[in-house]
């Protein structure tokens, strides 16, 4: 078994082994779900992608307009409403809230299912049932962060020199707020999309492990659970590899909405 593994060449030999397979795309073998591990990782890829992203969707659609809005009617009672609530919605356990979700609406109220994936051969309905809970569980620190980002970097827009003088042509208050000064909030919110989709799937670790979503975060847990370390392994570097890939994705897109930053680094 030791020779099967490696285990009996030196040390510093198992590392370059490693190194070069995890070039190659060989993450090492799991012996709890006897098979690469490479496979395993994008068998669950899908399941944890369904729910971070439309997680991420549904807190972009409510914390942006929030945020917006906010900026527009600051001082006033939903200005002070929503940023109580983003600030509530930033400061609460993701566990506990999965938790409270679950108690509230499966529990008590039974309308949606406790646990699972659900099946599309039973029905749409079946599988966007068994998503609600998660996607509002991972979207609720992301919407309560695009709010408070939102609002902030708004307020130093509609303040500008240049929104005065768009209101003073008379030029639609609409188009003033949402072509004009929310184009030029747009930098910070960006930078902020990048970190909440790479936190997505630190949240989703929890997430999954509450509901029982059958995703990389249950896939971690196991693994840690059966010891199984090639897995362990192949999970976090494939996490990192996608929090680096989204990052340079977030410093391209940064890029082209303000022109100001250039390819060699700094402001122009």
């Amino acid at each position: 078994m030791r020779e099967k593994m490696g285990l009996n060449e030196p040390m510093l030999q198992q590392y370059v082994n490693y190194v070069l397979g995890v070039l190659q795309g060989d993450f090492g073998y799991s012996y709890s779900y006897n098979g690469a591990v490479m496979p395993i990782i994008l068998s669950r890829l899908p399941s944890t992608l369904m729910i971070t992203i439309t997680g991420l969707v549904l807190a972009i659609l409510v914390g942006i307009p929030i945020g917006v809005e906010s900026a527009v009617k600051q001082n006033t009672a939903f200005d002070y409403i929503f940023m109580v609530l983003a600030l509530v919605g930033v400061s609460v356990p993701i566990f506990w809230l999965g938790l409270m979700l679950v108690l509230t609406f499966s529990v008590n109220l039974g309308w949606l299912p406790v646990m699972g994936m659900g099946n599309i051969a039973k029905g749409a309905w079946d599988v966007v049932s068994h998503m609600i809970l998660p996607c509002l569980c991972l979207a609720t620190i992301p919407a309560a962060t695009f709010a408070r980002i939102t609002r902030s970097s708004m307020l130093e827009s509609i303040n500008a020199d240049y929104i005065k003088a768009l209101r003073s042509r008379g030029i639609k208050e609409s188009v003033v707020i949402w072509k004009h000064a929310f184009k030029n909030a747009l930098p910070p919110i960006v930078t902020v999309l990048g970190i909440q989709l790479a936190g997505a799937f630190a949240g989703a670790i929890l997430t999954e492990t509450i509901f029982s979503w059958p995703g990389l975060g249950t896939l971690i847990v196991n693994a840690v659970n059966g010891r199984d370390y090639a897995l362990i392994q192949g999970v976090v570097l494939f996490s990192a590899v996608v929090f680096v890939f989204v990052n340079l994705i977030v410093d391209i897109v940064y890029m082209l909405i303000n022109p100001k930053v250039s390819y060699e680094g700094g402001v122009r």
